[in-house]
């Protein structure tokens, strides 16, 4: 059974060929094409298989921020992110007659936010006890390890207020402090090496407790740094200073990673367990599952594609729109929608082969409309005309799949819970605009 074809019949617009129905930048037509009459039909009942994935580890070491927070989500279970990373002194040198006033640490908010920010967040400084290192390849990943001292270097307790950029300090050991500044003054460290020696790093980690959101800081040199305070003696005053030690950008690969995780999500969640299996959308009530940072992405295959080919004359792709709805009750002010996903292919292994791109220049987005909002009618909306053409005129069959994540998934937690294809109002649909030429019922 093929459902298009009543649908076909009751479409079909028959044009006579003339440049004022199609633009020259979307189509170009060959000579027979127009010596010949011209079906364009609309065809929205193609099916869409769609299911959910999970990546086994995705690169979080090229995060372009730091993320630390904790909240439990009612689907994807408590999510935690806590970051490490190493540090390295602007410079070695303190004056013979300073004084050690206090150390810190220094974050930068940058605007970044997911979840509840009226909750209390907690931050632990910790000292890494062993260099981060990323083994045999060049990367650190969500699901990396590293080990850190028991014992806190500093603890803050804090209301984000993540649209002030309000800077974060928090105080930290004075016995970390004072060696620090014995160290430089005394030129007993006066090298990178020598420092990295003495100090790993730090990982930054929220409270056991915690339940509220997950905050973005910036990596920045000058944003994320150790401040060792000191003073000066002058002829007529006491003068202030500091030393700065700074997240470490010059080694490489550069010591840093967000470590992202979610513990005991929903039954069909924890079912991802293979990069390899797929989680098709019949087996979860018709949905299908984001979470950036974590991995899970939604997958899309349009199995019945080439039955187009079953419809006679000639035929072409002029354009294809692939809508697809948030469930409903899925998202709200804290769980909110981004206005954008990204569109990525993935072999039938689930590997990442590419992003999906406009004429291999500019990638495929999926805009939110929002244009009916009040009436429950929120969607993202996919131009895929190109890919859908080269999956059509491709002689072999794929087994590749398209998958949907936020642009920036490996720097965000955002998570998406995405209709499929059924009977409801709020199903995914695609909108495919098919020309036929050269009909040989004509």
């Amino acid at each position: 059974m093929r459902p298009i074809f009543g649908l076909l019949c009751l479409l079909a617009v028959v044009l006579s060929c003339t440049t004022e129905n199609y633009n020259s930048s979307d189509f170009i037509a060959g000579e027979s094409f127009t010596d010949s009459n011209l079906r364009v039909v609309l065809i929205d009942t193609l099916t869409i298989n769609t299911s959910t994935m999970k990546f086994d580890s995705i690169i979080s070491s090229e995060a372009s921020r730091i993320l630390v927070g904790k909240y439990t989500d009612p689907v994807f279970g408590t999510v935690q992110t806590s970051s490490y990373f190493g540090m390295l002194p602007n410079e070695y040198t303190i004056d013979d007659e300073a004084v050690y006033d206090s150390i810190a640490l220094i974050l930068v908010p940058d605007n970044y936010y997911y979840n509840d920010t009226l909750q209390t967040n907690t931050i632990h400084v910790k000292r890494l006890n062993k260099i981060l290192d990323t083994g045999e390849d060049d990367y650190f990943y969500n699901t990396s390890e590293a080990s850190y001292d028991d014992e806190d270097l500093g603890v803050l307790s804090y209301v984000p207020r993540p649209f002030t950029a309000d800077t974060l300090e928090i105080k930290l050991s004075d016995e970390l402090g004072k060696t620090f500044f014995t160290n430089f003054q005394e030129k007993l460290i006066t090298t990178s090496d020598q420092f990295k020696d003495y100090f790993k790093g730090v990982a930054l980690l929220p409270g056991d407790t915690d339940n509220g959101s997950i905050i973005g800081f910036s990596k920045g040199t000058d944003n994320c740094l150790i401040r060792v305070y000191y003073s000066t003696e002058e002829e007529l005053e006491r003068v202030d200073d500091y030393l700065e030690i700074a997240l470490d950008q010059t080694t490489s690969p550069i010591p840093f990673y967000n470590q992202i995780k979610a513990e005991d999500p929903s039954e069909n969640l924890q079912e991802l367990d293979d990069q390899e299996f797929n989680l098709s959308s019949t087996e979860t009530d018709n949905l299908s599952f984001i979470q950036s940072g974590t991995g899970i992405a939604s997958r899309i295959q349009f199995p019945h594609l080439k039955t187009l080919y079953d419809l006679n004359g000639q035929g072409t792709i002029l354009d294809a729109v692939l809508k697809i709805r948030p469930a409903l009750n899925s998202f709200d002010d804290n769980l909110i929608l981004r206005d954008t996903l990204a569109v990525f292919v993935v072999d039938q292994n689930n590997d990442l082969t590419s992003q999906l791109l406009i004429q291999d220049v500019s990638p495929v987005l999926g805009v939110l409309n929002r244009d009916n909002e009040e009436f429950n009618d929120i969607y993202y909306e996919f131009s895929i005309g190109g890919y859908l053409d080269q999956l059509l005129t491709t002689e072999l069959e794929t087994e590749d799949a398209l998958i949907l994540l936020p642009d920036n998934y490996i720097s965000t937690v955002d998570r998406f819970i995405l209709n499929g294809m059924d009977d409801s109002e709020y199903s995914a649909i695609l909108e495919l605009t098919y020309a036929i030429y050269d009909d040989e019922d004509e």
